[in-house]
């Protein structure tokens, strides 16, 4: 079937990408689901730092390659083989697949899938296959590759059954695109990693998406949460949504703050030395962000054993989809979780070049595309 779609050309392409364009807007041609598989019309997908990461070469990937991880939709088509899921089911598809067999899927959520990673790393779907392709001349086609198994900035995708989770119809298409990475990465941050004591303090350092929805997250729990964010207006958000406090970087090291649960979302060496810094003794440092791959920080492995400190890395929130997912509806429907204040644009796909360019500047929390 045709289909639109935004496909990167070549990573690490110059910016302001609104003037160097890496991203062709137009038609592919997407086939039938195999086996297993799944074909959802996407209804919203996330502009999210793991996709500017491939934009900005951070992290290489196979191109051509037709992006975006974070996506909700209904499923129109099943595969042979899916026979628990049916047509008219809205789904939040997660860009890591579990094939719940591998050594990783044994650790519950700690490492990811083996076999989801290398297919990922592939630019495939789980088991090698490849579903889109595009016209190369009159009569070739040309393969694009699948960005996290979702390739959700299109109208179509086909996923394995694997990357999707089902969720009641009374969960907007918005709401359940957020589940997908931005709440399962920074709310499995608090959940699963930090794991903090009732009632105790959490510090987010950075507040993009992620580090908002883990803000969000742990003040739903009942924990004392404070941000750290060198954006003034994110502070601001971060005080409305329940924060007991919201501070720039400097301010927080400044004022000899240290807690036992500190989540690092953004993404940076200097961030992750921020977080070191504010955490207490005994504590536990969590990293979710995904700096480039020559970012490199300063850590005193001294302080490290005389405090008796826990450094934790956090991939997708050390998240097992299908039984994550439920709790944060669960806390959503009894408005303890207010993720709709996490999309501060909704956006079309022909603007994707420029919704990179604002994700870069640092102002936008979750940029919405919406179908």
């Amino acid at each position: 079937m045709q289909i639109t779609g935004a496909v990167l050309e070549v990573s690490g392409a110059d910016a302001p990408y609104a003037a160097s364009r890496p991203f062709t807007v137009g038609p592919l041609e997407l086939d039938e689901p195999g086996q297993g598989e799944v074909l959802v019309r996407i209804e919203a997908a996330g502009v999210c730092h793991s996709d500017l990461s491939v934009v900005d070469g951070n992290r290489r990937r196979p191109t051509p390659m037709l992006l975006g991880h974070e996506a909700a939709g209904i499923v129109e088509r099943v595969g042979t083989g899916v026979d628990d899921l049916r047509p008219g089911v809205r789904v939040v598809m997660t860009f890591l697949p579990r094939c719940g067999a591998c050594a990783g899927c044994a650790t519950d959520g700690r490492l990811p899938c083996d076999v989801g990673t290398a297919a990922n790393t592939a630019g495939t779907l789980v088991g090698g296959g490849m579903r889109l392709h595009r016209h190369a001349g009159a009569d070739a086609a040309e393969p694009v590759f699948h960005h996290l198994g979702v390739s959700g900035f299109a109208t179509h995708a086909v996923v394995s059954r694997t990357s999707v989770v089902p969720v009641p119809p009374d969960v907007p298409a918005d709401i359940a695109a957020l589940l997908g990475c931005a709440v399962l990465t920074g709310g499995g941050a608090v959940l699963n990693a930090a794991r903090p004591a009732p009632g105790s303090a959490v510090v987010i350092v950075g507040l993009g998406g992620v580090g908002m929805a883990a803000l969000l997250v742990a003040v739903a729990l009942g924990l004392e949460a404070i941000g750290v964010d060198a954006v003034p207006g994110k502070l601001a958000l971060a005080r409305e949504l329940g924060a007991v406090d919201a501070l720039e970087p400097a301010d927080a090291v400044a004022r000899g703050i240290r807690v036992p649960s500190v989540i690092e979302a953004a993404g940076s060496a200097r961030a992750f030395e921020t977080a070191l810094a504010l955490t207490a003794p005994g504590g536990t440092t969590v990293t979710v962000g995904l700096p480039g791959p020559d970012a490199r920080a300063a850590v005193s492995p001294l302080q490290l054993t005389a405090e008796a400190r826990t450094v934790i890395g956090s991939y997708l929130g050390s998240a097992v989809p299908a039984r994550d997912i439920p709790r944060y509806i669960d806390l959503w429907r009894a408005g303890r979780l207010p993720l709709e204040r996490l999309v501060t644009s909704r956006i079309g796909l022909a603007d994707i070049d420029a919704a990179m360019d604002r994700l870069a500047a640092g102002g936008e929390l979750r940029q919405l595309i919406v179908f």
